[in-house]
């Protein structure tokens, strides 16, 4: 297997330091294990005695004599493989070593005779030297001891499509799952080895990421700039084949995908494995999932396997894609029941499904109506909240989530589109479609405080009052439904003085100090008692502006120059 040392080795300087929730590097891998087997709810789970030199996971219902043992593992640092997939439909056994260092032999051995009997075993593991080493010696001593024991070496990356030894990657998952069926199906060793190996040649993989991974006690190699990614990086944080630049999503799984497909063996349909590397978060691998499905490859795509952290690498920002072209075994034997702790299970490729959305959804039609001087306002007042966006944002990540800015951009920039579409002849039926606009594109409170207020300017108007009253009728009924008032650091803080000496002066210069100076007041108060900075403490708000009184400031600011 690869060898720790070489990273262990790396200059101190390259490596960024990172804190990390273990106790000490040397106890990392039996502390977590044991950790499986404390909340695995008595799934008829052990472990070998031997910690730390023997760090095997066995099951305590398999019947030996009468059916063939699976047996896969490798360094740890790639979990939930493999020790999680031990159990019914799997692997009957999992051998672990260090981060990243092949188990030894004795372990390898201790779990091989462990677990087989008069039907045999098959050993499954990828393509390192270590592994080949260690457990094609320990495989020797077993068969000296009169044990059948098969083995089946994974070679799925096709990173580096002319190397002798391909590695052996994510693609391992398939072999196991197929193996387990058929082992559990009581097939003879011999059947349950050439189906497997089978599975094996047939399979092709690839990873990319945008980071390497952290070494426990260690830390990481900071190694790939901003703008660009590795193509066809290792398990253990080895340099990718190839460096390229990053343009998003998109283009990582389409490339990803090309090179799948020009390599494997052709076939009606395929199954498809969508890996998380680690750090990749839900959200980006469901985003991955889509890109690729909805691809000019997705047709032929006809099982998934995630998206989910299958064979990980610590915490590596990136994903994988194995690829096995299907014939009837292996359909049958994917889909099959299987019960390990970890097991997402095979879906099959469906595009979505659409519902009608409820007719109390459509509301009345209202005509669009024009008035130049408002639309020339608004399209103003959407690219001064558009421009401030960045802002913003850094500014709320320091004393919230970080989306201000972005939350009011996506907003205008729908008004901005929408305007031609919009009742701007009538003031009431233009609050009220403004009202709507922020339920549709505003997410959190935010839009919602809004379109309360602009719903309500909307009463009030239609009622007589003048804009500015009408403006401010919606500040009180936002006040009132949200909770927050002057002092509570907000965006009321900011918008209240604005609105009075609008009010009070007609001047847009008046409001926007107001707004201003209410703005920067706020990053005295110690306190908030409303919104997401409610949770935080007098040291991480000091000396900053709330993000929604700064957003007000800046829109009156910015119409002020105009």
């Amino acid at each position: 297997m690869w060898a720790p040392h070489s990273v262990y080795s790396i200059v101190e300087s390259s490596i960024q330091l990172m804190t990390q929730f273990i106790n000490s590097k040397e106890s990392l891998v039996v502390d977590s294990l044991d950790g499986i087997l404390r909340s695995s709810g008595g799934s008829n789970l052990a472990r070998l005695d031997g910690y730390p030199a023997i760090k095997v996971i066995v099951r305590t219902d398999h019947q030996p004599d009468k059916k063939v043992a699976i047996v896969a593992g490798g360094g740890s640092g790639h979990e939930p493989a493999h020790a999680a997939f031990v159990g019914p439909g799997m692997l009957t056994a999992a051998v672990c070593g260090e981060v990243f260092a092949s188990p030894s032999v004795d372990a390898v051995f201790a779990a091989i005779m462990a677990v087989t009997g008069k039907a045999g075993c098959l050993l499954i593991f990828k393509n390192y030297t270590g592994d080949r080493l260690n457990f094609g010696l320990a495989a020797e001593r077993a068969r000296a001891h009169g044990c059948k024991v098969e083995i089946v070496i994974v070679r799925d990356d096709i990173a580096l499509p002319d190397i002798v030894q391909p590695r052996g990657i994510a693609g391992v998952i398939f072999v196991e799952k197929i193996a387990g069926h058929y082992a559990e199906q009581g097939l003879p060793l011999a059947k349950v080895a050439a189906i497997a190996q089978k599975v094996a040649d047939s399979l092709v993989s690839l990873g990319i990421a945008l980071t390497s991974c952290t070494l426990p006690g260690i830390g990481r190699e900071d190694r790939i700039p901003k703008g660009k990614a590795e193509l066809g990086l290792g398990l253990h944080g080895e340099p990718g084949a190839e460096s390229i630049n990053f343009q998003g999503a998109s283009e990582a799984a389409a490339t990803v995908t090309d090179k799948l497909f020009a390599s494997v063996t052709k076939a009606n349909k395929y199954a498809l494995l969508i890996n998380n590397l680690g750090s990749t978060t839900l959200l980006e691998m469901g985003l991955i999932a889509n890109e690729v499905l909805k691809g000019r490859h997705g047709k032929k795509i006809k099982l998934i396997c995630g998206p989910a952290t299958m064979v990980s690498a610590l915490d590596m920002h990136g994903f994988s894609l194995s690829l096995l072209p299907l014939n009837a075994k292996f359909e049958a034997a994917l889909t099959s029941a299987a019960s390990p702790l970890v097991w997402p299970g095979m879906k099959s490729h469906v595009a979505p499904r659409l519902v009608k959305l409820p007719k109390a959804m459509k509301g009345k039609a209202i005509k669009p109506s024009r008035n130049e001087a408002l639309a020339a306002l608004v399209k103003q007042i959407c690219r001064i909240l558009e421009a401030a966006e960045s802002r913003l944002n850094v500014l709320d990540a320091r004393v919230g989530d970080g989306d201000t800015g972005s939350t009011i951009a996506t907003a205008s920039r729908y008004l901005a589109a929408a305007l031609d579409k919009m009742p701007l002849a009538k003031e009431p039926q233009f609050f009220a479609a403004v009202s709507e606009a922020m339920t549709r594109t505003m997410g959190g409170s935010s839009g919602v405080l809004l379109a309360i207020f602009f719903a309500a300017a909307s009463q009030a108007s239609a009622s007589g009052k003048s804009c500015n009253d009408a403006l401010k009728f919606g500040l009180a009924r936002m006040m009132e439904y949200g909770g927050a008032k002057v002092g509570d650091r907000t965006m009321v803080d900011a918008l209240a003085p604005a609105l009075d000496a609008l009010s009070s002066s007609g001047n847009v210069a008046a409001a926007a100090k107001a707004a201003r100076k209410a703005a920067n007041a706020t990053a005295h108060m110690s306190g908030a008692r409303a919104g997401r900075s409610a949770y935080l403490t007098a040291d991480k708000l000091l000396g900053n502006n709330d993000p929604g009184a700064e957003a007000v400031a800046l829109l009156f600011e910015g119409l002020a120059k105009a």
